[in-house]
């Protein structure tokens, strides 16, 4: 069995900040596009603020990630991967790119990155940090838009554009260089990224976690007033653009679909409550009958005469899909409602429908206090000592359990991918199996996973190595509800679909990682200061 290093059994028995570095390693074989050289314009001296030490943290801790960002070079890696997503977008569409439209490109990438790796650092909305942006010249410094003149600052639809410029697999090279040359050492033994010691990846924590989805708690009757108000709603819209079919106005359906609602939450109060909300379910039913045969009849409507709008095509197709996906969603939710609040029989769950907008969500029964069930989708989370996360993903499919989890996710673990330089694996006894077991001890990989046995857990625990590294585990419990808290809009974060929340993961995870770096670099020269004022 490979032996714990002198540093990491320090860091088990006594845990404390490490290292890091930063590169780029591109192991594809696509072809690739070149950075166009820019002049980089004058770009203006920060205003000096005194009397707040908040701000001045801030401030140093932006300025740290920006060199970090520079010289891990994981900048120019974004710049390159977006323009080699532009380019080959152009191709599919029979245009050939120019010069003048790759290097807008180059520097709109830039302030892609920047960008968005504020917002999930300030935690904003894109509304309010594009607001944000107009009024610092700190946060414009940052994202590289300060001018002496006028000041173009994204807007909002700029911004959720920028957050959507790279797909996951191309977002997941960018973390894995971050990665790469945060554990990169340079010939002179530096680091690249101006600390003091390159990252140690060969002991790593895991932990999982339930991300929610932005959706409404899923009681049926719930379904069927979403149901109804998205597509009134798309009526109305309709209307309002010149396309008119006889019924009465969209807003007095709605009315009585709330009526409707409301008596539904009152019933539970009332005697009788079972015979009165089946009662209320059967007026919303026929009510939902009269709103589907409006919007079926709309949807003909715009897609046959969407010409006499001012809208064009696409515009159109937008609304026709917004109502044709709660059409075919309709009839299994009714029938959903029915047997739950009328023929009082239980629904399986891989048979739910959880929201009519958010198809890759499940029900997540994990016992937590207050969160007892869960709906969205499972998280896996692994960080080494110093907190870097060094591996995640973020399951569309149901959970496998955290022991088949730890089974498919290990040769991700180990650095570079090779299990030989991984020297020990701990988590809580969630990912704890024989056959786990079994496999670190095959490759020589320390067992610090808890087991779920309490004896064998109490042998386990007179290991001083075992009993520092499960200690230590505490962290990984608060890192997890850091990347949620902190950087993914307090667990819920602000993204439609499972591709985008995907993404929006993998941005939290980017934004966290730098600022770990640069925190960690700001330490460091607090030590070397305070070493200073010692000798003097």
């Amino acid at each position: 069995m490979k032996k714990i290093g002198q540093k990491q059994r320090k860091t088990l028995l006594c845990p404390k900040s490490s290292c890091y570095e930063f590169g780029v390693n591109n192991n594809s074989n696509r072809p690739t596009i070149g950075i166009l050289p820019q002049q980089e314009t004058f770009r203006r001296e920060l205003p000096k603020v005194s009397g707040n030490v908040d701000y001045t943290l801030f401030e140093k801790e932006l300025k740290m990630m920006d060199e970090v960002i520079l010289k891990s070079g994981i900048e120019a890696l974004f710049v390159r991967l977006s323009l080699e997503r532009y380019v080959a977008q152009g191709r599919a569409d029979g245009v050939e790119v120019g010069g003048k439209a790759l290097e807008r490109q180059q520097r709109q990438s830039r302030s892609a990155l920047r960008c968005t790796v504020l917002r999930h650092t300030l935690g904003e909305s894109y509304r309010d940090l594009s607001m944000r942006l107009a009024q610092s010249e700190l946060l414009q410094w940052f994202c590289g838009i300060e001018n002496f003149g006028e000041v173009r600052v994204p807007s909002k639809s700029t911004l959720q554009d920028y957050a959507q410029r790279l797909d996951e697999e191309t977002m997941t090279a960018v973390l894995d260089g971050l990665k790469a040359a945060a554990a990169r050492t340079n010939a002179d033994g530096s680091c690249p990224v101006g600390l003091d010691n390159a990252l140690e990846l060969d002991v790593v924590w895991m932990d999982s976690t339930a991300l929610k989805a932005p959706i409404h708690f899923p009681v049926d009757w719930v379904l069927l007033r979403d149901g109804a108000r998205t597509l009134l709603k798309a009526i109305e819209l309709i209307r309002k653009h010149g396309l008119k079919h006889r019924m009465e106005e969209p807003g007095r359906f709605l009315s009585q679909m709330n009526k409707l609602c409301m008596a539904m939450s009152a019933a539970r109060r009332q005697s009788e409550s079972k015979k009165q909300r089946k009662k209320v379910l059967r007026m919303m039913k026929r009510l939902l009958q009269v709103i589907e045969g409006h919007a079926r009849r709309y949807h003909q409507l715009l897609d046959e005469q969407w010409p006499q709008t001012d809208w064009t095509r696409l515009q159109a197709e937008t609304v026709l899909r917004r109502i044709q996906g709660v059409l075919e969603q309709l009839p299994q939710a009714i029938k959903q409602a029915h047997e739950r609040i009328i023929g009082e029989r239980k629904v399986a769950n891989e048979d739910k429908i959880l929201s009519l907008y958010e198809s890759d969500i499940h029900v997540i029964v994990r016992g937590k206090a207050g969160a007892e069930v869960e709906f969205g989708n499972s998280l896996f989370l692994a960080e080494q000592c110093d907190g870097f996360i060094v591996d995640h993903e973020l399951s569309r499919e149901v959970s496998p359990g955290d022991a088949k989890w730890l089974a498919k996710r290990i040769d991700k673990l180990a650095p570079q991918g090779d299990l030989a330089k991984l020297s020990g694996v701990f988590s809580d006894r969630g990912f704890a199996s024989q056959h786990n077991s079994a496999v670190l001890a095959a490759h020589e990989i320390f067992d610090g996973l808890c087991p779920r046995d309490p004896k064998e857990l109490a042998t386990k625990m007179k290991d001083e190595v075992f009993a520092g590294g499960q200690k230590r585990r505490a962290q990984t419990e608060a890192r997890v509800a850091i990347l949620k808290n902190v950087f993914l809009d307090g667990g819920h974060p602000r993204s439609k679909g499972f591709a985008h929340r995907q993404t929006a993961v993998q941005w939290a995870v980017l934004t966290h990682n730098l600022r770990v770096l640069a925190r960690m670099r700001r330490r460091e020269e607090e030590a070397r200061d305070a070493e200073k004022s010692l000798a003097a």
